[in-house]
């Protein structure tokens, strides 16, 4: 198993906290993202942990990793970046956002799905959502789906019926790798203009791409997690990981 870390964001919305820092090197009750991320994946074991690097690439410093920079991430978003480390989306991987700190419970889950393209699913997501005024529930990736079978994924659904959220951690397996790689290079080859809710293929999210494979008819399954996790975007949400990840 690979884990992919897509670490090339600017963390914008954490102000002075990442002015000269990745949002992957903020630390929480004094160890950083990464290495609450690291000690999680530890339980699992892996061949190999890949992040992939944006602005302030130097302050990289954590041994054992392999480092992908993405020389352009100015004209990427998550998609983009997540690309540029293309070469190692083969046999069982794990892609994460940067900016989530989860328990093992979580991770377990995921590591037990036998799906080819899998996303963790959080169920009982709003009332993470309580006091964030900084973060609303507007701004969730949200997730519908049917019968196990996703409907949408994007900011923001108000379906009736089953709809979570997207934790950020999507799994592989090898033809899954395949399936994935080849769908971006297809649509790298032909696409032009605005690439489903963003303004083209480059700028596009990874919600945005598992939306491409759904409608391509490609299987996405949902992975129901429950558990302790949180995202980091905000200095509430920050004090927020403080008081669950002590």
């Amino acid at each position: 198993m690979k884990i992919i870390v897509i670490a090339a964001g600017s963390g914008k919305r954490l102000g002075e906290d990442t002015k000269d820092l990745p949002k992957y090197l903020i630390k929480v009750n004094g160890r950083t993202i990464m290495e609450h991320q690291i000690d999680t994946f530890r339980k699992i074991g892996y061949e190999e942990f890949i992040v992939i690097t944006g602005p302030h690439k130097e302050k990289f410093t954590f041994g054992g990793v392999t480092y992908v920079e993405d020389k352009n991430y100015p004209r990427h978003d998550i998609l983009g970046s997540l690309m540029e480390a293309r070469e190692y989306i083969t046999g069982d991987v794990l892609i994460s956002y940067s900016d989530i700190i989860f328990d093992h419970f979580i991770l377990s889950k995921i590591m037990e799905s036998k799906a080819d393209i899998g996303i963790a699913v959080d169920l009982d997501w709003e009332k993470a959502y309580e006091g964030r005024t900084e973060h609303p529930r507007t701004e969730a990736e949200n997730v519908s789906f049917d019968n196990n079978y996703i409907l949408r994924i994007k900011k923001n659904i108000s379906d009736q019926g089953k709809t979570g959220e997207f934790l950020g951690l999507l799994k592989l397996s090898a033809k899954g790798s395949d399936i994935f790689v080849k769908k971006f290079l297809d649509l790298e080859k032909s696409h032009v203009g605005p690439f489903q809710d963003a303004p083209s293929l480059q700028k596009a999210y990874l919600t945005d791409m598992i939306q491409e494979l759904i409608d391509s008819k490609i299987d996405v399954k949902p992975i129901i997690v429950s558990g302790k996790w949180c995202e980091i975007d905000t200095r509430q949400d920050l004090e927020r990981a403080c008081e669950m990840f002590r």
